[in-house]
């Protein structure tokens, strides 16, 4: 049994949400907080699905407290989940986040619970992750290391943490202009991307929880203890997904054991590690391949322009028979 209360999310997509229920079943959380969002106007099969979905979630056939907090008109993404989780941290000081289509490996609760734990007091760490981008690469010989990025397809943490974060990130356009941001993003690249999501964000542009939440806990220095294995798969990628319609390298991860918990000598962040991660995770992965492509459009316009210049070097040669007499 799992004595960290479960924080899961559901919408309208009963299948995935039968696959991850049922996953979540074996762990017998002893508390469970249901938050779900209601159908959106103009989806005619929203309501039935809706209802089907809930309908799941009242199999509980192990003892349980559970609350549920079940809106009856679309939230949104994002206004869902912050409403919900401010509800969940409302009542308990710690909690594991899972939503639908999150399918975690059973290490990720004894993970979870042992980080929660380890680091209650820490200011320095505000999440747990399940999710590991490395592509098999391990980061140092400890179980997890930590990451300036807070993965949020399975993950933990404390009412602390959660009561730090800033919605309307009123802090953004002052953070954005100083050295601390800077340092923190030195590849104009990265820090780039980022930018350029924050400031849709600040302007209300995305329908999205977890940006803020993200810019939220690098704003007051939070990091995130990562796994060295993948301990959750995303199985969610699809034209019903609301930000994860088209494929990427980190959809249906594999998930693999942690095994026995070896904890790091330091508490700092694995540069390396965010560094592949953003180029194998985000959105550095295709600039790297749209930058490729470029190149070598380039160097095969250049080679064409060669051939063509000796091409028509040659049919300007003066041309002399060697088979006429003389």
């Amino acid at each position: 049994m799992t004595s960290v209360p479960v924080a899961y999310i559901i919408f309208n997509r009963p299948d995935l949400t039968q696959a991850t229920f049922a996953a979540l079943r074996t762990q017998q959380p002893a508390e469970l907080f249901i938050i779900a969002d209601g159908p959106r106007p103009g989806h005619p099969t929203d309501a039935v699905r809706c209802q089907e979905t809930r309908a799941i979630v009242e199999h509980i056939d192990w003892p349980c407290r559970v609350h549920r907090n079940y809106s009856d008109s679309n939230l949104g993404c994002r206004k869902r989940v912050l409403s919900g989780l401010d509800w969940v941290f409302a009542e308990v000081d710690r909690a594991i986040i899972l939503e639908d289509d999150c399918l975690p490996h059973p290490d990720f609760y004894t993970f979870c619970q042992t980080m929660l734990d380890r680091y209650e007091n820490d200011e320095r760490i505000w999440v747990a992750s399940g999710s590991n981008f490395q592509n098999g690469k391990r980061r140092g010989d400890a179980s997890y290391y930590f990451s300036r990025f807070n993965h949020c397809w399975g993950w933990a943490t404390w009412r602390r943490a959660w009561q730090q974060n800033e919605p309307q990130m009123s802090f953004w356009p002052e953070w954005k202009q100083s050295e601390e941001w800077k340092a923190m993003w030195p590849h104009r690249r990265m820090r780039s991307y980022w930018e350029k999501i924050f400031d849709r964000m600040y302007r209300a542009e995305i329908d999205s929880w977890a940006y803020s939440w993200q810019a939220s806990a690098w704003y007051h220095g939070g990091l995130t203890a990562t796994p060295n294995v993948n301990l959750v798969s995303n199985i969610g990628f699809g034209p019903e997904a609301t930000h994860t319609q088209v494929e990427s390298p980190v959809s249906r991860l594999q998930v693999a054991s942690l095994g026995p918990i070896v904890h790091p000598e330091r508490v700092e962040v694995h540069k390396k590690a965010d560094n592949f991660t953003y180029w194998f995770a985000f959105k550095g992965r295709r600039q790297g391949f749209k930058k490729q492509v470029i190149r070598s459009v380039t160097k095969l316009k250049r080679a064409l322009m060669r051939m063509k210049h000796r091409i028509v070097g040659l049919s300007e040669m003066p041309f002399v028979n060697h088979s006429a007499s003389t």
